[in-house]
């Protein structure tokens, strides 16, 4: 007998073969689409950094496979960047080509080290104007240089000359170079209005082999990409100065500092593109930073993440970091075996390349973004000192702007006096700090004395010197024969002041309840039991302050959700007239939400005696609710401590006949309580009143059923009846499952659909 043996594959392994051959179908032509991207576009990058022409096809290659297999962002794409191309000049003029790539080995090493420190997310603190800023002005100098370029000349020394001297070279003829540069910038602003099927072919590439063709036919004499007979033959080491240290290990810092900004921010942008696994932000830091160190060591630019590249990479298709790699290989096949078909691409092409590409860093988006958030000064501070000085020293600027915009919004308070009918009325809103005490003091010693002030103080924070103040100044006031009501509208930071606890933070205290949820006596109480109060009704008092303070608060935010012409609840809301029950704070509703009907026990009386006319209000309140308001849900929510239940069970004063007719329509919901098992409420079962609560709910709905335009509407499905128990001491809401037959927790009804 003869036995066949066969090889079985692991488990999952034809699964895992499937997905890679899956995921190469969209990584390897999304890989060849970044790839034809990135050629021009290394290029440009590096004859605007003033470096050797295959300085920027090193970095491509290198960030492609290294920074895309090491770093942790799956799909975004690394290369040279324009965003270090100022940094990049200025360190060539200052320390040569050799020292530069020593500068970015070490730079390298500095952002594996950042990496390892695991504080790659500290560099997201940096505010987006600074950022914005920065590459707008990094894209305006790109712009000043290669303008130079295009016109025929060479650029100047700094951003600033290249501005001065533009206007000369205007002027002057231009010959050939300034065709060619015209033509590719031409051609990349219109690509974008070419059909769809045109335009799978990258502008940027279009641009410079449609100029560099015609440039070659006409025979043109223009210079053109200067590239070594062996592009790969790396005849040098990176060196380190023999001096200037300090200047030098600032360059380091820079770099690394600047690389690894654009490329974590690159990589949250990226992550914004797809639903794929988020970028460990830490991993690629390290990830960048080794492929700095390979680019430096080998003579390449420094390597950072390129959204240009990246949301390439994305919208072709890219799958996985292979993508990435593909790329880099793909760059390094062309250099091998087409590196000769460089020479012939005119420098004024690679020029309006660049223009373009500069152009578009000042991204009219991002300024009007800046705008709507209050950062312009930032942006234009960054811009300028980018263009004016340096690009280190104008990030700094911007960074010592932000924080002073951002102390002034933290620490600075609004502050409003007005004369009314009860005196003066100051409102401090904001951070109340010692920044604000010389306009507070202004306007406090404006009030005359012996007025009576009502100082409201709505502040997120009241330090020690602003308390020293107010404090001072009160007691100044009363004892010149004044009153000073201070009402704080939130943390009682002064009330702590006053009784000897620290202004430093919030600690422990009890929060405070919004003044539309707390009652009047919590907010309209005696501040100061020595300050004589103004002869009043109490319950007028409360009611008129309670409207003054909605006029003053609370107006302007309800009238945007308040239409003259639109009346269309949810729901019906059945309850209680106790005070304690308030149908909007226990169901989180506002104006426009809840059709509410109140009366003492929440109760129903029998379609028949309402149709009798013994309540007819209730019956025609249902009928309009349902009939013409149309809501579709019915709610009857009965309480604990509820003093109807309590009227029921221990009988009603005598002379309380009106009362006692009225509860003879819970008569069933106490014959109810007595022949039918207890109802629980999660797990518990009530006794006594709050027993006969949760019956009397169930009763009521079943009195609603036989009102016809209820049993309609349940009938078509078009209403939902809901029971509804509310426990006042612990402020907890229970709905009534027909399933279970018991009273269960609101957030446990929204989870299991109940």
């Amino acid at each position: 007998m003869t036995t066949t043996v066969r090889e079985h594959a692991p488990p999952g392994s034809k699964g895992k073969r499937h997905k890679t051959f899956e995921n190469l179908k969209h990584n390897v032509p999304a890989s060849l689409v970044v790839f034809l991207v990135a050629v021009p576009l290394s290029l440009g990058i590096a004859l605007a950094s003033g470096a050797p022409i295959v300085a920027g096809l090193i970095a491509a290659i290198v960030g492609g496979v290294i920074a895309g297999a090491l770093g942790g962002s799956a799909l975004q794409v690394s290369g040279p960047a324009a965003g270090l191309t100022v940094i990049m000049a200025e360190t060539i003029n200052e320390f040569g080509w050799a020292v530069t790539c020593a500068i970015t080995v070490l730079a390298g090493a500095l952002q594996i080290l950042l990496g390892l420190s695991r504080i790659a997310r500290a560099a997201l603190a940096i505010s987006p104007a600074i950022v914005h800023g920065m590459l707008a002005g990094i894209g305006v100098t790109i712009v000043l240089a290669q303008l130079h370029v295009v016109l025929g000349g060479s650029p100047q020394s700094s951003p600033i000359d290249n501005l001065l001297q533009l206007p000369r070279q205007l002027l002057d003829p231009h010959g050939t170079a300034t065709v060619i540069g015209v033509l590719t910038i031409a051609i990349l602003l219109g690509w974008g209005r070419l059909p769809a099927a045109v335009r799978k072919v990258p502008g940027p590439l279009a641009a410079i082999v449609t100029v560099t063709v015609l440039s070659v036919a006409a025979g043109m004499t223009v210079p053109r990409v200067d590239v070594p007979a062996d592009v790969l033959a790396i005849r040098f080491v990176p060196e380190f100065p023999g001096g200037g240290w300090s200047d030098f290990a600032l360059a380091v810092v820079t770099i690394a500092l600047v690389a690894s900004v654009e490329s974590l921010l690159s990589a949250v942008a990226t992550d914004k593109m797809h639903t794929g696994r988020r970028a460990n932000l830490n991993r690629e830091l390290m990830g960048q930073g080794a492929a700095n160190m390979v680019s430096g060591a080998l003579g390449g630019l420094p390597v950072t993440g390129v959204i240009v590249r990246s949301s390439t990479n994305v919208q072709s298709g890219a799958r996985t970091r292979a993508s990435a790699v593909l790329h880099g290989l793909w760059i390094l096949l062309f250099v091998v075996v087409l590196a000769g078909l460089l020479r012939n691409i005119p420098l004024a092409a690679l020029a309006g390349l660049l223009v373009h590409v500069g152009a578009r860093l000042v991204n009219i988006g991002h300024i009007k973004d800046v705008l709507r958030h209050g950062d312009l000064p930032v942006y234009l501070v960054t811009l300028v000192g980018v263009v004016a000085v340096d690009l280190l020293t104008g990030v700094l600027i911007g960074i010592g702007l932000a924080a002073v915009l951002m102390l002034r919004r933290l620490l600075w308070a609004g502050i409003h006096a007005e004369r009314g009918e009860e005196g003066w009325r100051v409102v401090v809103e904001g951070a109340l700090s010692a920044l604000s005490i010389p306009r507070l003091s202004a306007r406090l010693n404006e009030i005359p004395q012996g007025s009576r002030v009502t100082l409201e103080l709505v502040v997120d924070y009241l330090d020690h010197a602003a308390f020293d103040m107010l404090s001072a100044w009160q007691h100044s006031h009363e004892k010149a024969g004044g009153i000073v009501i201070v009402d704080e509208i939130g943390h009682p930071w002064f009330e702590r002041g006053k009784s000897g606890e620290p202004t430093v933070h919030k600690g422990r205290a009890p929060r405070v309840v919004p003044r539309w949820f707390a009652p009047w006596s919590q907010w309209q109480g005696e501040q100061d039991e020595s300050v004589p109060p103004v002869p009043r009704q109490r319950t007028e008092s409360s009611m008129r302050r309670g409207v003054a303070e909605f006029e003053r608060r609370t107006s302007e935010l309800v009238r945007p959700y308040l239409d003259a012409d639109v009346h269309a609840p949810q729901t019906l809301f059945l309850t209680c007239g106790d005070a304690r029950i308030v149908p909007n704070v226990l169901t989180s509703s506002g104006p426009g939400d809840l059709f509410t009907m109140r009366n003492i026990g929440n109760l129903v009386p029998d379609h028949a005696s309402c149709a009798e006319g013994a309540d007819a209000s209730l019956g025609a309140s249902l009928e309009f609710a349902v009939d013409v308001l149309k809501v579709r849900e019915v709610v009857v929510c009965g309480h604990s401590s509820c003093g109807a239940m309590k009227a029921l069970l221990d009988g009603t004063p005598d002379d309380a006949t009106a009362l006692r007719s009225w509860l003879r329509h819970a008569e069933p919901s106490v014959a109810r309580s007595r022949t039918q098992p207890p109802i629980a409420v999660e797990g518990e079962v009530p006794s006594g009143p709050d027993q006969l609560a949760l019956h009397n709910v169930l009763e009521q709905l079943e009195r609603l059923r036989e009102y016809p335009t209820i049993a309609r509407a349940e009938a078509r499905g078009d209403i939902e009846l809901v029971g509804m128990y509310f426990d006042v001491g612990a402020a907890r809401v229970h709905l009534y499952d027909p399933a279970t037959g018991s009273f269960g927790s609101a957030r446990t009804s929204i989870v299991t659909g109940t």
